[in-house]
């Protein structure tokens, strides 16, 4: 079974695919500040649509929004959220949520981890080849990984 994992915003998307306990794919997609925020909601659902069609997941598992202090962020966000849920749902795939909490203590056994508790436990959790560059793509692993420790069970 093959998750989708995601870390949503619209200035990056972090994106990563894992099966079995294997990091398959992940990467850090980014729009261009200088588009309008139009064409970034296209860019990101045209990207994901293009991630899915390539690696047929099964589960998506997306953060689910946190309360923020700016809005206008928080808005923007979750509008991203909703083209991603979106091209998700054109190919039936059942989505799940998880908050930064539940994230950490999947990851880490710890709701209060910080970014670097995080990112030294996911290659002890999963075979992972190379290490990656920015947090968005840690923060899509981390779902994934939430995912799977979640539903693994039902998974097989």
């Amino acid at each position: 079974m093959k998750i989708l994992g995601i870390d949503p915003g619209y200035d990056r998307v972090g994106i990563a695919i894992i099966e079995d306990g294997v990091l398959i794919h992940s990467e850090c997609f980014s729009t261009s500040s200088k588009d309008s925020f139009h064409k970034r909601l296209c860019e990101i659902g045209i990207k994901i649509g293009k991630i899915i069609k390539e690696f047929s997941p099964n589960i998506m598992a997306i953060e689910s929004l946190f309360i923020t202090k700016n809005q206008k962020t928080a808005m923007r966000v979750a509008e991203a959220r909703g083209v991603i849920s979106y091209e998700a749902g054109l190919k039936d795939i059942e989505i799940f949520e998880y908050s930064p909490p539940e994230i950490k203590v999947a990851v880490t056994g710890h709701g209060g981890s910080d970014k670097a508790q995080i990112i030294k436990m996911i290659p002890l959790l999963l075979k992972i080849k190379a290490k990656k560059a920015l947090d968005d793509e840690y923060d899509a692993i981390a779902v994934a990984l939430t995912c799977q420790s979640h539903i693994g069970s039902k998974l097989r």
